[in-house]
């Protein structure tokens, strides 16, 4: 039995049987002991039961419940009468038939006074089911919603990194192009480590988080290919605090930064470019820098914005926000990108 029939057959049991027992030591008390007030109650308990039920599935049959108000209320007004009727003939029909006379409901002011009791109560009864039926709806209604959102974010954020990875594959096979006539050893050394890189991305975690330590390594994968490119040209400096690299970071996000700073800051100069990428944990946050050569306000023809646009997008589907992504110039002509990811998920 399914947890919300159990509730509601509970629910039945304890209010029919409470409301019998009430009846029963009011009629002990004003006429009392007798034998058949006894078996008149049980079987009111019974009866009243299987007539609410009765009128649970017409309700649920017929969906009273989403109907227009006035439709529904005038469906369910009708019905708690009609039932309030049965259940007062059948309690003095009960009655007469065990004491064979009609004894205290000989008179029609106890006839009316059962019939309205027995009504409110079963009016009660409607109300309080219908409520109860209402609000459980409701529940459901916003969890398959959240479902359904939850779906859509994974579905987005899918879409998004299948944007991101043949974005850097592209630029890598550039860069291999360029070295195959001019040095076949290091063009097969930069096939090995985008190899490595791609290894990684296929193989990541289906939470879309990993572990820095294991983006650093892709990220240093990607600086060594870079670095064959531009020769003397880009020079690394990393500052990655240990108690940082066991944090889980979203999956391509930092390649994906540091790949944006070499765009926009080694292409662009002649001179010689030191790439900054420091990493700290503090308190709950894990700040990540990377700074570059470059300005704001610069950026190269051949530049789609796509990978800044989708790294800030996936913050926000994994993070809301907690999370974020800025780019500032902290001198003249440098540029940082900072991002603030929460250390608990």
């Amino acid at each position: 039995m399914r947890k919300t029939e159990r509730f509601y057959w509970i629910c039945q049991i304890v209010g029919w049987g409470a409301y019998s027992g009430i009846g029963l030591w009011t009629a002990v008390l004003d006429h009392g002991w007798k034998p058949s007030a006894v078996y008149g109650y049980i079987l009111f308990f019974f009866y009243n039961i299987f007539l609410t039920h009765l009128l649970r599935g017409i309700i649920r049959r017929r969906n009273w419940a989403n109907l227009p108000l006035s439709r529904s209320l005038a469906r369910l007004a009708v019905s708690c009468v009609v039932i309030g009727a049965i259940q007062a003939a059948l309690v003095v029909g009960v009655y007469r038939a065990i004491e064979g006379s009609m004894g205290v409901w000989s008179e029609r002011s106890s006839i009316a006074f059962l019939f309205m009791g027995v009504t409110i109560a079963t009016t009660i009864w409607t109300v309080l089911y219908l409520t109860i039926t209402t609000m459980r709806q409701s529940r459901e209604v916003r969890r398959q919603e959240m479902q359904m959102k939850l779906a859509l974010s994974d579905a987005e954020l899918r879409a998004l990194e299948a944007q991101i990875n043949p974005h850097f594959l592209f630029n890598c096979l550039n860069s291999i192009r360029g070295m195959i006539m001019e040095d076949a050893v290091e063009a097969q050394d930069m096939i090995t480590r985008l190899a490595n890189i791609l290894r990684y991305s296929l193989q990541r975690d289906r939470n879309h988080t990993v572990p820095l330590a294991t983006e650093m390594e892709a990220v240093e994968d990607y600086l060594a290919l870079e670095s064959i490119r531009f020769d003397d040209r880009l020079r690394v400096r990393m500052d990655v605090a240990e108690d940082a690299r066991r944090m889980e970071i979203p999956a391509m996000l930092l390649q994906t930064v540091v790949e944006n700073a070499i765009k926009h800051g080694v292409e662009t100069i002649s001179a010689g470019e030191v790439l900054s990428i420091c990493v700290r944990l503090d308190a709950d946050m894990l700040h990540i820098e990377v700074e570059n050569s470059g300005t704001l306000d610069h950026a190269p023809a051949d530049s789609t914005g796509i990978g800044l646009a989708n790294a800030r997008e996936r913050l926000r589907i994994l993070y809301a926000e907690r999370a974020s992504m800025s780019l500032l110039a902290p001198s003249q002509g440098r540029v940082r990108a900072t991002i603030l990811i929460p250390a608990a998920p």
